[in-house]
């Protein structure tokens, strides 16, 4: 009788970074995610104070997803290269942030946005934030920057997968989990004080970003107008 009392390897069929400080797990995870050319993000981020419900898929060259003000509209991005859409219906058009009644040309105006990809022009004063949303490396950067002391925690499963925990700062300062299977690509990002918790997954798993057909495209000429995001 081979084994009898003998402890289980926890670490057994794994990519052996269990073994390793909760810096050189964290730096691993970082260096996998900075080589994968695409990635799917879903979950919820905090960005300027505000928090968004997002499932964008991203790769080198643009991404494409939903995403959803707390208390607000959904919307969908589409980005390829420099060329960023919005997609919405009409409700999200005729919201104006302010609980104010719309207006019959409003409404009007509105429906005939819906469903329809809106062009949002780089000099757009929400163009840059909106297109961060779509933009692998920005969203990456901001999500594995976590803050305080690092230790190694639990051991954790993420999708079928197994992890270990990397968690920092005292008091609830982040967990990030790291897969023990494979490539140790980041599975799962918990912010400290509730500020978002985002699961990356289809690490290196590409899609295909199609430019919208000229029907279902709207080009206002301007840029800013036609963007919609002012009031809503």
């Amino acid at each position: 009788m081979t084994g009898c009392g003998e402890e289980q390897d926890p670490d057994e069929g794994t990519n052996g970074v269990g073994k390793l400080t909760a810096k050189q797990i964290e730096a691993k995870a970082r260096k996998s995610a900075e080589s994968a050319d695409a990635v799917r993000l879903s979950g919820t981020v905090v960005s300027k104070g505000s928090s968004y419900r997002i499932d964008m898929r991203l790769k080198e060259n643009g991404g494409v997803g939903e995403v959803s003000a707390k208390d607000g509209p959904r919307f969908e991005l589409l980005r390829l290269a420099e060329s960023l859409y919005l997609k919405a219906d009409a409700d999200f058009w005729a919201h104006d942030g302010k609980g104010g009644k719309q207006s019959a040309a409003d409404k009007q105006a509105a429906g005939k946005l819906e469903g329809k990809y809106v062009r949002v022009h780089s000099e757009d004063p929400s163009y840059k934030q909106l297109s961060a949303f779509t933009d692998m490396k920005v969203l990456l950067e901001g999500l594995l920057s976590l803050d305080g002391e690092r230790e190694v925690g639990e051991r954790n499963e993420i999708g079928g997968v197994r992890t270990v925990q990397v968690m920092a700062g005292e008091g609830g300062g982040g967990t990030l989990d790291v897969a023990l299977v494979g490539k140790p690509y980041p599975l799962r990002l918990e912010r400290g004080g509730g500020a978002g918790v985002v699961e990356m997954a289809e690490w290196g798993k590409d899609f295909t970003l199609r430019k919208p057909k000229k029907e279902q495209t709207v080009d206002h000429g301007e840029p800013g107008a036609g963007s919609g995001l002012s009031g809503g």
